[in-house]
């Protein structure tokens, strides 16, 4: 009988001396009157609107860590990232990720062109088919028809070219009876003080990518599922993970707020509880700095992500790009 695949449990044995430059890092991050102006991170790729300028060897072991986010596409959108991200390497195996989100809405986001949000995409990239899935809360006036924040999921397996769609829109996503939330339903931040939590996993049981959602980690539950028979490189195991912001706007006009509108520090929006998740469906916390999760942050001018300290990071900004 064949052996089952290890699953990775990583403890952190992070030494004093570096535990206190990450927490002297954050601070610096938190009260820095420059923080438009540090940078710290890195470009890959996450499948949505972004994609790398070159396609790598198909030989190559690594993930493209030098890509870009694209120029524009063939619509003139403009993609616009603040995030962490597994590393990147080809050969990693990964059974999904979870996150606790801050949501935000933003009333006055009503151009078709704009779109803010904050999201988790679990991904499989082999350099020639990708398929992904991503879930979190986003407002997308050109998709719902209003500038509310909704929850929202979408999947792909060629990188968005003719497959996957958002929320329930076309046949893949199984919704269960009983489900905490349904894709694309409104979500009413008070005062900012809504949080979710999105658990997204690759079931031992069953093969199949399964939702979880809730309010906290102690009270998830299952919205449903995508088949394993929709993907190709995702239909075994994931290779990379992302947590964090996203915002769309075209060419030749300004970009959106993204998280709570503020630069990273402690009032802004947040990512905790970021964690990996094994077959069985429990969390576990990814390698200690600076040997785990990287960043990459598109237009650091608009936009900015705090060092990754305890399982949580910062992000956001107030927008205003214009490529």
């Amino acid at each position: 009988m064949a052996s089952k695949r290890e699953w990775p449990n990583y403890c952190c044995r992070m030494s004093r001396a570096m535990c206190f430059l990450q927490r002297l890092l954050l601070l610096l991050m938190l009260y820095s009157d420059q923080i438009s102006e540090i940078s710290w991170g890195y470009d890959v790729d996450d499948g949505g609107l972004i994609q790398r300028s070159k396609q790598p060897s198909s030989s190559s072991s690594s993930l493209p860590t030098n890509g870009v986010i694209r120029p524009e596409d063939s619509n003139g959108r403009i993609a616009h990232v603040a995030e962490y991200y597994s590393n990147a390497d080809i050969k990693s195996v990964l059974a999904g990720g979870m996150a606790t989100f801050d949501v935000y809405s933003f009333p006055d986001l009503n151009r078709n062109d704009q779109i803010s949000a904050a999201k988790i995409t679990v991904a499989n990239d082999n350099n020639i088919d990708f398929n992904s899935v991503i879930v979190g809360w986003m407002v997308n006036p050109s998709v719902y028809g209003d500038s509310k924040t909704h929850f929202f999921i979408e999947w792909t397996t060629d990188r968005h070219a003719s497959t996957g769609c958002y929320d329930l829109a076309c046949d893949g996503f199984v919704p269960v009876n009983n489900a905490p939330i349904t894709p694309g339903d409104i979500l009413e931040p008070n005062n900012g003080q809504l949080k979710i939590t999105i658990k997204i996993f690759k079931n031992k049981d069953d093969g199949d990518w399964w939702l979880h959602f809730g309010n906290n980690n102690d009270n998830l539950r299952p919205v449903g599922f995508w088949p394993k028979s929709l993907f190709s490189t995702l239909a075994d195991h994931a290779n990379v993970i992302f947590w964090g912001g996203y915002t769309q706007s075209y060419t030749g006009y300004t970009s959106p707020p993204m998280g709570n509108g503020q630069w990273p520090g402690k009032n802004s929006a947040t990512v905790r509880d970021v964690k990996y998740v094994d077959p069985s469906g429990q969390g576990y916390n990814p390698a200690p700095w600076p040997a785990g999760l990287n960043s990459r942050v598109s237009h650091k001018q608009c936009y900015q992500v705090s060092p990754f300290l305890d399982g949580m990071f910062y992000y956001g900004g107030p927008g205003g790009c214009t490529v």
